[in-house]
């Protein structure tokens, strides 16, 4: 908790806020990076099955995040200390759906673009969970490992399904 109210009192200014929020609608239920990999999709047509099948792994992602979240039911944060800034759609916390969903993505999409910098957005992500009091550190630490757990283990998996579907 102590971390949490240091990083709101550090950082939770009105524009870092908003673009927090920004973030996090754009990440609720994954659905920003689904549309993002619809559009890799329709515009990379030689490579239209990884990104569908890429995007279908981010969805995955995010369900194991919603499972793990009903298994454990760890409550979100709720202190004197710490600020809720934004609405969420359970009250359920570990791990973030948000950091989950958002590492993937970065992942397998930076894997399609041969380009390591949609990883930049993955502190930002985890950090915007943090300033809006929504999550503990490790809720997003825990989140970011399982989204990069399934995009590893989707990528070589991928391939696969690709090349059986050509034969």
């Amino acid at each position: 908790m102590r971390v949490l109210a240091a990083v709101q009192r550090g950082v939770a200014r009105p524009r870092t806020v908003s673009v927090a929020r920004g973030m996090s609608h754009f990440g609720e239920h994954a659905g920003g990076w689904l549309a993002l990999g619809l559009v890799g999709a329709a515009v990379d047509r030689r490579r239209r099955g990884e990104w569908l099948w890429s995007a279908a792994a981010v969805a995955f992602a995010h369900g194991a995040s919603i499972g793990v979240k009903r298994v454990v039911r760890r409550p979100r944060p709720e202190h004197p200390s710490v600020e809720v800034l934004v609405g969420t759609p359970s009250r359920l916390s570990f791990p973030s759906s948000h950091a989950t969903s958002t590492t993937a993505a970065a992942v397998l999409y930076g894997g399609l673009l041969r380009s390591r910098t949609p990883l930049a957005v993955v502190p930002v992500m985890a950090l915007s969970r943090l300033v809006l009091g929504v999550h503990y550190p490790t809720d997003v630490a825990t989140g970011t490992a399982l989204g990069a757990g399934v995009a590893l283990a989707a990528r070589r998996v991928i391939p696969r399904l690709i090349h059986r579907k050509k034969r």
